[in-house]
């Protein structure tokens, strides 16, 4: 196969286009993005929205990319390969968010997946202060899918945190009415025996995903689980079935590390 073959061989191939933040750590960011995606059959493209300097116990410099460059790299990425679904993770600062959300906007026929990421597992912000009202009305409206934990769900809602389900699917369902176009709850932050995910969609019943608990923590689960989904969204599943293949691969990978530490 030469060159020109191979190309458009690549060209064909579905692809993913991954907007977020590096994590130098390896442990989450696109790094886990690539290794998800490609780890189910998908190739990858991307849009790099931020440097930063982290272990995986704290991150120590953020450095956002120019507005402009994360916009081209995306326009670049979807006319080089057939893009089936985008995934998009840290954006960093109110630019970014407006850049991507633009993008967006251009390519309404390919389904996005959002993992709203506001702030580290250590704590550090890593979405500027303003910027969630723009996701809310700019970005979020463009995404088939938002995929908020508990922390991010009463932030986005601008409230305290639900103390139960019920409080959360309240919530969600105040963003669904208001912003997004379906919502997945993760209870990776609840308490109990099971971890429950809940799918809300404006007029529809909330959908429930529910598996054991396990006993061991792992870093970058949340860009795992949205890159799990726009992988499968990219191999044309419904978006109910690619939750439910999304929330088994991140059990599965969490389960082998719990076995691992035996």
């Amino acid at each position: 196969m030469d060159r020109k073959d191979k190309a458009m061989a690549l060209r064909r191939d579905p692809c993913v286009l991954v907007v977020g933040g590096s994590d130098s750590s390896g442990g989450a960011g696109i790094a886990r993005d690539i290794e998800t995606i490609s780890s189910i059959g998908v190739r990858t493209c991307l849009a790099v929205s931020a440097l930063t300097v982290q272990t995986h116990e704290a991150v120590t410099e953020i450095h956002p990319s120019q507005p402009d460059l994360v916009a081209d790299q995306m326009r670049a990425a979807l006319q080089a390969n057939t893009v089936e679904a985008i995934k998009i993770g840290m954006l960093a600062t109110v630019d970014i968010v407006i850049a991507v959300a633009a993008v967006l906007r251009e390519n309404r026929h390919v389904p996005a997946v959002l993992d709203p990421v506001l702030a580290s597992t250590s704590g550090r912000a890593l979405l500027e202060e303003g910027a969630i009202a723009a996701m809310k009305r700019d970005l979020m409206p463009h995404c088939r899918l938002v995929t908020p934990n508990l922390i991010e769900l009463a932030l986005l809602v601008g409230s305290e945190l639900a103390v139960d389900e019920d409080g959360a699917v309240k919530q969600g369902q105040e963003l669904v009415a208001a912003e997004a176009q379906a919502l997945l709850i993760k209870g990776g932050h609840a308490a109990g025996p099971r971890s429950i995910d809940i799918l809300l969609r404006l007029d529809q019943e909330p959908i429930r995903f529910d598996i054991p608990r396990l006993a061991v923590s792992m870093r970058g689960t949340g860009c795992m689980l949205a890159s799990a989904i726009a992988a499968h969204l990219a191999k044309a599943s419904p978006l109910e079935d690619s939750v439910r293949q999304g929330k088994l691969f991140v059990f599965e990978k969490i389960r082998k590390q719990a076995a691992g530490r035996q």
